[in-house]
């Protein structure tokens, strides 16, 4: 992968920082635990008028472990087959057995009506340990299905002609396939480098372990676990939030001062209080639909820009060590809650966000290169235009007193934001920006990287519903008709409510 910086290491002076790699359907079935044997089975959900489920639930191969099916994923890449089948007596658990005797774990199975009567589409996910893997898998249903294709493969190569030539990389298309990232942590997390503050520090090292094992163990849908912290912590919070809190009042966009009050007043934001991510994500569901989620440590681009495409993001819950609060060679959770959290409850650059994870669903590593680039000069050290001056909205200014300080000053170069040039412009990490983009506004900026996103080499189109959260590629006439018709009907809506206006 790309050597990009996807979760954003940053601190309160220039030092080292750390660089990553970089439907609605008729039917729907997703593997499910079989309590006694510890195996995967199909539910039996029977179409209409259709006999393709009309039998007995189909065994398929468990993961290694029931309990946790992320366990292998490492050095495994996440696949996504297509394929048609005739509507008849067993044809399902026909295909189904082919796979179990390739010995490939399933993750989820969608199905739907084709588009000619008697056909059923599928969409098949599985793990697969190399491209030959899929090759093969690929050879041995030709055999027994109408029409098949390699949608996407998190190898990103070709592995066979049945493969569908126009390929993408593989990429989550519900909520609940974010679990699938939980352990895919480049670095930090429990672990830390030799020159970290807390390397000797067994006490914080032991305190580490256990704030990233929650982390670990979390899935989509449970509350977000609540870390009980210690004075000592609180202490280190403190000295950090009241140092910020004198420099946002002038330097701060006016979004994230109108927000920070109402962090305040909703969520437990002070110099006193660490505030909890389950309270935080609740408010910014109900402003914007974001949600936070813990995570162990830094992700790798694709990873982390992928959530932001479900309105998700993966936050740290551990904190500096207290030898040093203004610095910090990782996101923590002063970075976090001080720096990125408030704008995430504006609308507007909550759907900029969003447009950037979008974009990089699918996306080649060039691209994903490129996004993380923008999300670099825009999240997290973005400036924009407000009166007659220039405000800090990135969360890697608003958490660092020093940068801060720096951007706004005569020293470094500012030009308009352009994601064009943004996403190509070299960047150092061990020192101040000598380069910041500024934007006209985040609904401007919304605007200019979906245009640039829809610039992008990806062979289709597809949209987030709200109502599933769920990613829906938009490749059939049914969809797009639907889809369609939902429009009109917002449309209809806003046309009535000018009226009254």
């Amino acid at each position: 992968m790309h050597p990009v910086l996807s979760r954003v290491s940053h601190r309160l002076t220039p030092a080292k920082t750390r660089l990553l790699l970089s439907t609605n359907t008729i039917g729907r079935f997703y593997t499910t635990p079989a309590k006694k044997y510890g195996a995967y089975i199909l539910p039996h959900i029977p179409h209409k008028h259709s006999t393709i489920n009309n039998h007995a639930a189909t065994t398929l191969r468990p993961f290694a472990s029931a309990s946790d099916p992320t366990k292998d994923i490492q050095g495994s890449q996440n696949t996504t087959i297509y394929f048609t089948i005739v509507d008849r007596v067993g044809a399902l658990e026909e295909v189904l057995g082919r796979l179990a005797e390739l010995d490939v774990s399933l993750t989820s199975i969608e199905s739907r009506p084709g588009r000619h009567a008697g056909l059923y589409d599928f969409y098949i996910d599985f793990l697969a340990s190399e491209d030959k893997q899929v090759a093969h898998a690929v050879t041995k249903l030709a055999k027994h299905v109408k029409e098949i294709r390699v949608v996407s493969t998190g190898g990103g190569s070709t592995p066979g002609d049945l493969v569908e030539q126009r390929q993408s990389a593989w990429f989550p298309r519900r909520k609940q396939d974010l679990d699938l990232f939980a352990e895919r942590v480049l670095s930090y997390g429990a672990e830390l480098d030799s020159d970290h503050p807390g390397f000797t520090d067994d006490t914080y090292r032991a305190r580490r372990a256990a704030i990233t094992k929650l982390a670990r163990e979390y899935r989509t849908g449970m509350p977000l676990a609540r870390i009980v912290y210690t004075a000592e912590e609180i202490a280190t919070w403190g000295q950090v939030y009241q140092k910020l809190e004198e420099l946002h009042f002038d330097k701060a966009c006016r979004e994230y001062q109108y927000i920070k009050p109402l962090l305040v007043a909703n969520c437990g934001y002070g110099p006193d209080n660490i505030p909890q991510l389950e309270d935080i994500s609740r408010f910014l569901k109900e402003c914007t639909g974001f949600t936070l989620r813990p995570v162990m440590g830094l992700l790798s681009s694709r990873d982390f820009l992928n959530a932001l495409a479900f309105r998700v993001f993966f936050s740290t819950q551990y904190i500096r060590h207290s030898s040093n609060p203004f610095y910090t060679p990782e996101p923590d959770v002063c970075h976090e809650l001080l720096g990125h959290v408030p704008l995430f409850a504006d609308p507007d650059f909550a759907d900029f966000s969003q447009e950037i994870g979008l974009a990089s669903l699918g996306a080649s590593e060039e691209d994903i290169k490129k996004l993380a680039t923008i999300y670099w000069f825009t999240v997290e050290f973005g400036l924009c235009k407000q009166g007659n001056g220039v405000k800090a909205f990135g969360a890697g200014l608003l958490s660092s007193f020093g940068e801060l300080d720096y951007c706004l000053s005569d020293k470094p170069q500012r030009v308009r934001f352009d994601p064009e040039k943004a996403a190509v412009q070299d960047y150092p990490i061990t020192e101040y920006q000598p380069i910041y983009f500024v934007a006209d506004s985040f609904k401007v900026m919304k605007e200019q990287v979906r245009s640039y996103a829809n610039r992008l080499s990806r062979p289709f189109s597809l949209r987030y519903n709200a109502y599933t959260e769920t990613i829906e590629v938009l490749d059939e006439k049914e969809r797009l008709i639907r889809m369609a018709n939902n429009i009109r009907g917002d449309l209809s809506r806003l046309a009535e409510a000018i009226e009254y206006i």
